[in-house]
């Protein structure tokens, strides 16, 4: 692993990575914890902050240029902020069913499958982690990172109820 990468990219590629490393750990440690609680609440503000802060630097990077200087990835930025007022606003109404759907789900597309898009080759933190690295150390990174991501999005899909439903969909059949 190098962090050369990282070190030589521009300010919004920095920044992005500065919110989003935090926001997926913490992001992971408040869907594992005890929801409700006064912590909670006070970090959910800083994760919520995190991830629209993360959302709106992707704006600003314009690696893949599919139309206009945006990619796909971009959709999952707006899905992140917009996701992020319904989730307040669930919240406040007390719907804590709405409010974990909307979270989970933030979690799920900006933090797990827009993780899954860095590792593409050629993109800059699958230069990071694999890059320079040997057979074995790149397939025990890969193995690590396989594990952490799909520990992660197991981790919002069921806090978002989302096995529940498919379930219940399976039953009507």
């Amino acid at each position: 692993m190098t962090f050369a990468p990282l070190l030589a990219a521009p300010f919004a590629i920095q920044f992005h990575v500065a919110t989003v490393l935090p926001a997926a750990l913490l992001g992971a440690f408040l869907l594992a914890r005890p929801k409700g609680t006064p912590a909670h609440r006070l970090l959910g503000k800083v994760w919520l902050v995190l991830m629209v802060a993360t959302s709106v630097s992707t704006f600003f990077i314009h690696g893949i240029d599919m139309a206009f200087g945006f990619s796909p990835i971009h959709i999952l930025s707006l899905y992140v902020i917009a996701g992020s007022f319904k989730a307040i606003a669930a919240a406040r109404r007390r719907d804590i069913r709405a409010h974990c759907a909307h979270v989970a789900g933030m979690y799920f597309g900006g933090i797990v499958v827009a993780g899954l898009f860095t590792l593409v080759p050629g993109r800059l933190m699958s230069t990071m982690i694999f890059g320079g690295a040997s057979g074995l150390q790149g397939g025990l990174s890969a193995a690590v990172i396989t594990l952490l991501i799909v520990g992660a999005g197991s981790l919002a899909l069921h806090q978002g109820g989302w096995a529940e439903r498919f379930n219940a969909v399976l039953r009507r059949r």
